[in-house]
């Protein structure tokens, strides 16, 4: 679970910002966004085969080859 410590003098906003971001990036709101309401097959299957297509263009993006 993300854990966001407040710093002295730091307002509050700024500190839930740096948690929204960080649940963003871990995917937490997405999963929570997700089981929320019941998911059909087909809505499962288009989100699996986006998600499986995002990650196969990160991994031609970032796929280094050395000689």
């Amino acid at each position: 679970m993300p854990e966001v410590q407040v710093r002295k003098g730091e307002p509050i906003d700024r500190a839930l910002k740096r948690l929204k971001s960080k649940l963003e990036t871990e995917g937490i709101l997405d999963e929570v966004r997700r089981l929320r309401a019941f998911e059909t097959p087909v809505q499962r299957s288009r989100r699996k085969a986006k998600n499986n297509a995002k990650r196969a263009k990160l991994k031609i993006r970032f796929h280094f080859s050395l000689p």
